[in-house]
């Protein structure tokens, strides 16, 4: 397959908890935007905790005149809760969700009507039709919690076919993973488009830190090279840059429908990847 001349791009935001940092992502979004991104994600906390947040993110990205995808997981709510959120939404103008499980915050009950990001999938289907458009998790190197990678791939399956259009993966530094786990879904009929998450390196210990808990893996050769920076940040960034920049190109051969920037509410690394990349 030949790589596209042009490549779509996505960025991912979280919702910030001060005035500062409200300003500090709007300067951020600005840069950002020179990039004409297809849409921006606005993350959703456990159990829907930054809901206020998200969904004022999603309303000041709509008023730059950009497409907003908000996030959306159903662990912990009810029908009639995720109903009053979808007609939130449709009020918004927003098009776009990204449709997750996510995860139980600390102390939380169980009292969910949801248990799969399936179910949540099928739900807005009925509810609402083809008015939004269904983004999914895919995680090339396995969901942390799956019981196998052949259920992790019929959890992925499930949801596509529940009515998913397209799906974001588990970011990742392995191409390898991602073209692996792309023969594995076409095998079980899955034919959306799946577009690759990628985490810039900016910092050893927050990599770390972020993968141990999402289950990501940092290749070996990584891992070593990042302990022998030790606190050299300026070597970590430059050396960060080349690999996730070899690893765009990588994919942008293979053919990937685009490329989903997990920004951590910072611009110049991501900026630096699509200047290298001619985007």
């Amino acid at each position: 397959m030949n790589p596209p001349s042009t490549l779509p791009v996505s960025f991912e935001f979280f919702p910030p908890k001060t005035p500062e940092g409200v300003e500090k992502l709007r300067v951020v979004r600005q840069a950002l935007y020179a990039q004409k991104p297809e849409f921006c994600s606005v993350t959703y906390g456990a159990g829907g905790s930054t809901q206020e947040g998200t969904f004022a993110t999603v309303r000041d990205i709509l008023a730059e005149g950009v497409a907003a995808a908000s996030h959306f997981s159903c662990i912990g709510a009810t029908r009639a809760s995720v109903r009053e959120q979808l007609g939130q939404l449709r009020a918004m103008k927003v098009k776009r969700l990204v449709a997750l499980r996510g995860d139980l915050p600390s102390g939380y009950g169980a009292g969910s009507e949801f248990h799969h990001a399936s179910d949540l999938v099928a739900f807005i289907r009925a509810e609402t039709g083809h008015h939004f458009h269904i983004e999914v998790a895919a995680y090339p190197e396995m969901h942390p919690q799956a019981k196998s990678p052949q259920a992790d791939l019929q959890a992925f399956a499930t949801k596509v076919k529940a009515g998913a259009d397209s799906a974001i993966t588990q970011y990742f530094y392995s191409a390898s993973a991602y073209l692996r786990f792309m023969d594995e879904t076409r095998k079980l009929g899955v034919d959306v488009p799946v577009v690759p998450g990628i985490m810039p390196i900016t910092s050893s210990t927050q990599l770390m830190r972020f993968s141990d808990a999402c289950g990501a893996e940092i290749p070996r050769w990584i891992r070593l090279r990042l302990q022998g920076f030790g606190d050299d940040t300026a070597s970590i960034r430059a050396f960060g840059l080349d690999v996730v920049t070899d690893l765009c190109m990588l994919l942008r051969g293979a053919g990937v429908p685009g490329l989903h920037f997990y920004t951590m509410n910072q611009s110049v690394a991501t900026l630096e990847i699509c200047r290298r990349l001619g985007l």
